[in-house]
């Protein structure tokens, strides 16, 4: 993996729906942050929905009706976002399948969407070239397809409220190792350098 270095200034704040949301926390915060030490200031599961004029502290079981249109995220602060930021992208498509929509295997629904919510136009530059690199290798046949389906369909969105989970769902795998998680590695490194 590399990253992009930039003078242009980044936001160190972003959000990643990758499904479940206690999978994308344990595979952000210790394999992504073993791979690249001290690069995750802070993160913490919640949610965060695409739309302005969304219900505001949704609960847990609100969100997982489907009616209130949040997606299940890991809100990440980067110490660096010039030296990790594209790292982190790249790394979020390693472990879940971007290629269903509103799906992430057994889980259904609108709030396990895969989706990259951004805080400025450089995070969506960067999160744009790194799914079209990927997309590109899919369709090329330069990289056989580890996902159900061959189009990616994760959603870039305008970062919006950010509403955390109950403590109870913070850091749950790291306290329950044989908890639920259908996260797994799709690939062992970025498969495009």
């Amino acid at each position: 993996m590399s990253s992009c270095p930039s003078s242009t200034q980044i936001s160190s704040t972003l959000a990643l729906g990758a499904g479940c949301y206690w999978g994308t926390e344990k595979y952000i915060k210790k394999e992504f942050n073993t791979l690249f030490p001290n690069s995750i200031k802070s993160a913490s599961v919640g949610f965060m929905s695409p739309h302005e004029n969304h219900p505001k502290n949704p609960s847990y079981r609100h969100v997982c009706s489907g009616t209130t249109g949040h997606v299940e995220v890991l809100n990440i602060e980067l110490n660096d976002p010039s030296k990790h930021l594209e790292d982190l992208i790249r790394f979020f498509f390693l472990f879940h399948d971007p290629t269903t929509e509103n799906r992430q295997g057994n889980d259904v629904g609108t709030q396990y969407a895969s989706a990259i919510f951004v805080h400025d136009e450089e995070q969506r530059r960067i999160a744009i070239k790194v799914m079209d690199e990927l997309q590109q290798a899919m369709d090329s046949g330069k990289l056989s397809s580890p996902y159900r389906g061959k189009k990616i369909v994760t959603q870039i969105h305008d970062a919006t409220v950010f509403y955390p989970a109950h403590e109870e769902h913070q850091e749950y795998l790291m306290k329950n190792p044989n908890g639920y998680c259908n996260h797994y590695m799709r690939m062992k490194a970025w498969p495009l350098n």
